[in-house]
């Protein structure tokens, strides 16, 4: 098995574990964090349990989502410290 495909692997479970972290940061439900970013809440799970990892279009809209979130009047940005 390539290098590349091993390393993937290792660092499925890495993003998962950063997906829900940030999720759950953000009291977001896999069904919202979903919702906001046009995705279905199995693809989150499958993400968060890492069978799968988020594509590079899907790790940009999350970078979009919590930097809309974290300038939100709404969201205290030192609670995710």
């Amino acid at each position: 098995m390539p290098l590349k495909i091993e390393r993937l692997r290792a660092e499925q479970p890495a993003i998962g574990n950063l997906v829900r972290e940030l999720r759950q940061a953000l009291k977001l439900s896999q069904k919202k964090l979903a919702d906001e970013l046009g995705m279905t809440f199995a693809t989150i799970n499958r993400w968060e349990n890492g069978h799968v990892t988020p594509s590079c279009l899907a790790l940009k809209q999350i970078y979009i989502l919590l930097d809309e979130l974290g300038n939100s009047p709404y969201c205290n940005a030192s609670r995710m410290q």
